[in-house]
Order: structure tokens, then C-alpha cells, then sequence
């Protein structure tokens, strides 16, 4: 638990550290001029996809709530995080970093988002059990007042008023 709670707080530090860290590692690998106009394209966009998925998951109420993400959310964005760090050594593998990376985005991106629909869905299904479960016994739903009675239609001759038209031919 420990592990998922500190990636639970270093997705959103790493939204910010690692597209710095490119700049910081195109400065001192790299040998190439041309290469920082690609860069100021890149980590634009590194820090957006970073900070998307990361709102992604603290989004989910599971991940919310434990403070903490999940297995898979370590295993992918660790992988997506490591090939964003192995980008900015600037080697020979630069090339092969960076294809890495945009494949484990959209990875990172669809298991992100799936988690959540899965999660919102399996907390809907225990609302609407519980609310049934309360529902045939009876009871009003936790936090809900008593519930009122019905009073049913009360109809007399007295509450009634017609109202007829009349056509006259002229």
C-alpha cells in the first residue's frame, strides 16, 4: 500500500519534474541544436498528457478515496514514466524511448479510463442495491428524512368548477 500511496503523489509531481527533466537532460546528453525545437513541442504536450492522466485517476473514487492507485496504474504509468526519463539521456535509444512512450500514453490513457467507468459502474451497482434492499424493507434511504405520506385525490362536489363555453350565432 505504501508503494501505490507514493505513486498516488509522484503522478502529480512527475506531471511537472519530467518534462523539466527533458530540458535538463537535452542540456547536458545532448550535442544536437535542432533537437530543442522538437523538445518545445514535446514537453508541451508531455506535461498536458501527464496531468490528464494523472486527473484521470483521481478521478476514480476507488483511488480518491485510499489515497492510493492500482496495481495496473503503477505497472503502466511507472513503465510510461521510466521511458519519459529514458528519453532524456539522449543516447542512441532516444528514438526507441519515445516510441515507447506514445505507445504507453494511449496504454496508460484507455486502462486509466476503463478503471474509472469500471469503478463509477461498480459503485452505482451497490448504490442501487442498497436503495433496493431499503426500499423492500421499508425504510427511507440512509441520509433521506422520513417519507411522507400520500394523501390520496380528495374529490367533492364542492372542489369542483365547470366551466361551459357558449356559442352564440350572430
Amino acid at each position: 500500500m505504501i508503494i501505490r500511496r507514493g505513486f498516488y503523489t509522484w503522478q502529480f509531481i512527475a506531471t511537472v519534474v519530467l518534462p523539466i527533466w527533458l530540458f535538463v537532460g537535452w542540456g547536458v546528453f545532448s550535442n544536437g541544436g535542432w533537437g530543442i525545437l522538437g523538445l518545445f513541442i514535446a514537453a508541451p504536450i508531455a506535461f498536458l498528457s501527464l496531468g490528464a492522466i494523472a486527473l484521470l485517476v483521481a478521478a476514480r473514487p476507488t483511488a480518491r478515496a485510499q489515497r492510493a492507485v492500482s496495481w495496473i496504474d503503477v505497472a503502466v504509468i511507472g513503465a510510461w514514466h521510466l521511458t519519459i526519463i529514458g528519453i532524456g539521456f539522449f543516447g542512441s535509444t532516444a528514438t526507441l524511448f519515445t516510441v515507447l512512450a506514445v505507445l504507453l500514453a494511449v496504454v496508460a490513457f484507455w486502462t486509466t479510463l476503463w478503471q474509472l467507468f469500471a469503478d463509477g459502474a461498480r459503485r452505482m451497482q451497490q448504490t442501487m442495491a442498497e436503495f433496493e434492499r431499503q426500499a423492500a424493507a421499508g425504510q427511507a434511504p440512509a441520509g433521506a428524512g422520513p417519507m411522507p405520506e400520500r394523501p390520496g385525490p380528495v374529490v367533492s362536489d364542492d372542489d369542483v368548477i365547470i366551466v361551459r363555453e357558449v356559442r352564440r350565432d350572430e
